[in-house]
């Protein structure tokens, strides 16, 4: 492939719903443009986007791909992204880099919540945007449909450019509604044609607001529009090209991947209406060294690169996916990681078309390359000349929602779990990875069960780590309600020298949040000085087994106002064992109870919605704090709700909302846990227990 500059290149984000041919659309480009012989399939595992063994496994896309190809007079980086809704965080490391999203819509499953995602991301990044409504031989196939849904959700301002000829079986081609020349296959080739007598009133409907979108676009456009005369072909390219790239125009073209019909006409519209990244906006950034703002155009010849995807490769080592943003990258140079303020030899480059490596000595400004092996650079990060050094904007990912406990299956696995987890982690900024400090679990953490559970299998397959799943442990916590005094005796004889510890400890509670206080009110020497931080210690150690269920003990003050000693066998061993009994038998007596976290969650959902939500959260024990809209018929509900009620919720969430909400949760504060519900929760604890001293 040779090389182009800027204004003749195109990088457009593939996205969508799952399953609404994405990868298929991207199969057909290539076969189109003559990159491929033919055409891949998801099902048998041939597709060039689709090689990861998880995607083939599952036919469904899990990272993004990229997959170049020449049409037009240009090169053509289409970023195939995943339309499964665990792996939105694909998506917007591609609009990161993208100039234009193609928005896949399926013309007989409609407007699904995946297209919806991927316009509000688009949107969101400044991104142009594009739709093409693909199956239409599909069964219940109906473009006008589709059309109404996309405008009644999108706005006027999304536009057919191209309409279908028939539909579901008989669908056999598709009306250019600028030259209104029809394309039919005629099941070799594709034959050009006029207007189909049974479209010309559709066609001309939609002509017309087409017509009137590429004029809107243009002040002289709208001038000769409104003076009633007839605008060219030439002059609605213009307009339609002026309004893709200001966003007031989103042209609808449509066909079938799988059959290849359609593919041709999108393939134009990427090329004459989308973005390139000349068009695009001067980037700011920041000095790292100064904290001054810095600019980056694509006319700027010193270097800067954004880092979007990382991968692991088994047989390259880690690889580097960057868009180039300024300047030249060069093969067998050096460049300036900026974020972590080091220096990254960059060794060979190459352009990937799925998994299949094309060698060059350089990237320039506005294409998309790879680099192997770098050390310290991940995602988000900025490579740039270390003589002219700035931070670009990195991505900003979804926050990790469904947290599972890992532990490694084998004593084998046990030293190679911790490392492969920061690999995972590293490949896939969506996922996390913690000890969690209460509990002892490590925790991983994703978007969702699919997007952990090939977490898991990744790690088996790639780095030959087995690990086991189970729910992550709720850190309950004990305390007391009420007062107590209680004595602690140690006393022990055994012939020789013997011991005794001898305390008095009265115990109360303390604010929640109040953690552990300890009060010295010896008098008289009842206990010698020395031997006081001995009963602290001997306090501290039992609170961290409460007397309900065996969890730690917080926000509770101990008083030590009396107490005996024997100038022979007393000891600090003595005195500490009997803080401990004195904790033993005060705190039965001082009522106490079982304590939950309890969390904040901020959900956004659809406004018809709210009220299944705030039943959902009702039955997991939840109050809802306070809602207000925030536009665009969303709604954002803020509750708070138990841990133990809410480990699943981003499954629950999905299944209520069919995708369309989200949500964010934090750590509030602990309360008393019902009283129905200790009995249960203590025999739990019984059972983890018994299961660990097995």
């Amino acid at each position: 492939m040779k090389q182009y500059d800027a204004n003749h290149i195109r990088n457009i984000a593939l996205v969508g719903h799952g399953h609404a041919g994405k990868t298929t659309l991207a199969e057909a480009m290539l076969v189109a443009a003559g990159a491929k012989d033919r055409m891949g399939k998801v099902e048998d595992g041939s597709a060039t986007t689709d090689f990861d063994p998880d995607e083939v496994k599952r036919q469904m896309s899990i990272t993004t791909a990229v997959a170049p190809f020449e049409w037009g007079g240009c090169k053509v980086n289409a970023i195939d992204a995943p339309g499964y809704l665990d792996f939105v965080g694909e998506v917007n490391g591609a609009m990161r880099v993208a100039d234009a999203a193609l928005i896949i819509v399926s013309a007989n499953a409609g407007l699904e919540v995946g297209a919806e995602l991927a316009w509000d991301i688009a949107r969101n990044s400044n991104v142009a945007r594009m739709i093409f409504v693909n199956r239409m031989d599909r069964e219940n196939a109906d473009f006008r449909r589709v059309v109404e849904e996309l405008r009644g959700r999108f706005g006027k301002n999304v536009v057919p450019v191209a309409v279908p000829i028939g539909s579901q079986e008989s669908f056999a081609g598709t009306v250019d509604l600028i030259n209104q020349k029809a394309s039919v296959w005629n099941g070799k080739s594709f034959d050009t044609t006029d207007i189909p007598a049974e479209l010309a009133d559709i066609c001309s409907t939609y002509r017309e607001a087409l017509v009137e979108a590429a004029a809107e676009s243009d002040d002289e456009l709208i001038t000769k529009y409104l003076e009633g005369e007839a605008l060219t072909e030439e002059e609605i390219h213009r307009g339609l090209s002026i309004g893709v790239k200001t966003g007031h125009v989103v042209p609808v073209f449509v066909g079938s991947a799988t059959r290849g019909i359609g593919v041709a006409t999108v393939m134009d519209g990427v090329v004459n209406f989308a973005p390139s990244p000349a068009d695009k906006p001067t980037e700011t950034g920041r000095n790292p060294d100064t904290d001054a703002e810095e600019t980056r155009s694509i006319s700027d010849t010193a270097t800067s690169a954004i880092v979007w995807k990382t991968a692991a490769d088994p047989y390259v080592g880690k690889m580097t996916y960057f868009k180039v943003v300024s300047g030249t990258v060069k093969g067998d140079s050096h460049l300036w990681n900026s974020v972590k303020g080091s220096d990254e030899r960059i060794g060979g480059l190459f352009f990937l078309r799925g998994k299949q490596q094309e060698t060059t000595s350089e990237v320039v400004a506005g294409d998309i390359g790879v680099v192997a092996k770098l050390q310290s650079t991940s995602t988000g990060d900025t490579l740039c000349d270390s003589a002219k050094k700035i931070v670009l904007p990195g991505i900003d990912f979804p926050h990790p929602v469904y947290e599972v406990a890992v532990t490694a299956a084998t004593k084998a696995d046990e030293d190679k779990m911790g490392p492969a987890l920061q690999r995972v982690a590293e490949e896939d900024p969506t996922i996390s990875v913690r000890r969690d400090p209460d509990t002892a679990e490590t925790l991983l953490a994703g978007l969702g069960e699919t997007h952990v559970d090939i977490v898991v299998e990744r790690l088996k397959r790639k780095f030959g780590v087995s690990v086991l799943v189970k729910s992550a442990r709720i850190p309950y916590r004990e305390t007391i309600k009420g007062k107590s005094k209680a004595q602690g005796r140690h006393k022990k004889q055994s012939g020789g020298r013997g011991q005794f510890g001898d305390c008095h400890v009265e115990f109360e509670p303390l604010p929640r949040g109040g953690g552990f206080e300890f009060v010295d009110k010896i008098v008289g020497g009842a206990i010698p000085r020395n031997f006081i931080p001995a009963v602290q210690k001997g306090l501290e150690e039992a609170l961290a087994e409460g007397v309900v269920a065996g969890y730690p003990t917080v926000d509770i003050r101990a008083t030590v106002y009396d107490g005996s000693f024997h100038a022979v066998d007393s000891s600090e061993i003595a005195f500490k064992i009997a803080g401990s009994l004195a904790f033993r038998a005060g705190i039965p007596e001082a009522q106490p109870v079982l304590l939950e976290p309890i969390m904040a969650v901020d959900i956004i959902v659809p406004e018809s919605q709210t009220g299944d939500i705030i039943s959902d959260l009702n039955g997991k024990r939840g109050r809802v704090q306070g809602m207000e809209p925030i536009g665009e018929g969303m709604q954002v509900i803020r509750a708070e709700a138990p841990q133990a009620e809410m480990t699943r919720y981003a499954v629950d969430l999905r299944s209520i909302t069919r995708g369309r909400g989200r949500f964010q949760m934090r750590f509030s504060h602990y309360e008393e846990v019902p009283a129905h519900l200790v009995p249960h929760i203590v025999e739990e604890r019984k059972k983890e227990k018994e299961a660990a001293n097995a």
